[in-house]
């Protein structure tokens, strides 16, 4: 029988209601179940080993910014992580089909076997789902201080921040091979979800040690919401000024500073970011 540990900071309490139906499931069937409030991030990835270390599941309860954070812990341990979905975007959990009833996420979490995931590498951190500059990154900085209704924030947030882009060149290297290009956005996906449902990169598998890059190229703006309508669906890469790269390394440079985001949180800000991939580095209850 498994154990859990559920760890929490403090953006992520709002996940409280998700766990207890959970946890009821879970010491009904005789496991051990924890749950542990943290404050801040290191406090987080502290708690984190140590369940670890103490054997227990870690367990994420929340969105894709929570995944993230005790996925570096767990990645660098050898531990196994469990996730109870309960963010605003839950583009992780949407990417390996991870179920949101009580029943079935306790069901998963006593029964379900690990999987080996790969997880990105970006300026000292780990991150699971992708790596963005551009106008996605600007919306995400807005997004995350909106106050709307969640169905409302992604869009809203999307097209404020194209309105105010400025026409900007990356240098795009993948695998040393550099490329220029004037494009609204530059996303580094280990999983094909970001935004809270937008299918950015189709073709991204999170176990195939491969990084899948997808380019927003210039075009007039009256047509940015045409691409982020058909990326729902993944369309969005049939379009001319939409390009795709795949490789293990990747480097994004810029004309002017840049804003960084990853799985929905603040990377930093640099004309240069340098992405690699961890083949494998990550164990969660997925299947």
């Amino acid at each position: 029988m498994r154990s859990f540990a559920v760890i929490l900071g403090p953006t992520a309490r709002r996940g409280l209601s998700r766990v207890m139906p959970v946890a009821h499931r879970l010491r009904a069937a005789g496991a051990r179940m924890r749950v542990e409030y943290t404050q801040t991030a290191e406090e987080a990835h502290r708690c984190a080993t140590a369940a670890v270390y103490g054997g227990e599941v870690v367990v994420a309860a929340g969105g894709d910014g929570t995944i993230r954070l005790l996925a570096g812990a767990v990645a660098d341990t050898g531990g196994l992580l469990g996730v109870i979905p309960a963010g605003r975007g839950n583009d992780f959990a949407r990417q390996l089909g991870l179920p949101h009833s009580p029943d079935a996420v306790a069901h998963l979490l006593l029964h379900g076997r690990p999987r080996h995931l790969d997880v990105l590498r970006v300026a000292g951190r780990t991150i699971v789902g992708s790596v963005y500059v551009g106008v996605d990154a600007v919306a995400n900085e807005l997004a995350n201080r909106s106050r709307l209704p969640a169905p409302l924030v992604y869009p809203t947030a999307g097209l404020r921040a194209l309105l105010r882009w400025p026409r900007t060149r990356y240098t795009i290297t993948v695998d040393g091979q550099a490329e220029q290009r004037q494009a609204f956005t530059v996303v580094i996906a280990n999983c094909g979800y970001y935004g809270g449902g937008l299918h950015v990169a189709p073709e991204a598998q999170p176990d195939d040690g491969t990084l899948d890059v997808v380019v927003i190229g210039h075009a007039p703006k009256v047509l940015f919401p045409v691409a982020l309508r058909q990326m729902r669906t993944g369309r969005h890469v049939r379009r001319g000024h939409v390009s795709a790269y795949r490789g293990a390394s990747v480097t994004v440079g810029a004309d002017r500073p840049m804003t960084v985001y990853g799985d929905g949180d603040p990377v930093g800000r640099t004309d240069e970011v340098h992405v690699e991939v961890r083949p494998q580095a990550l164990r969660v209850i997925a299947g």
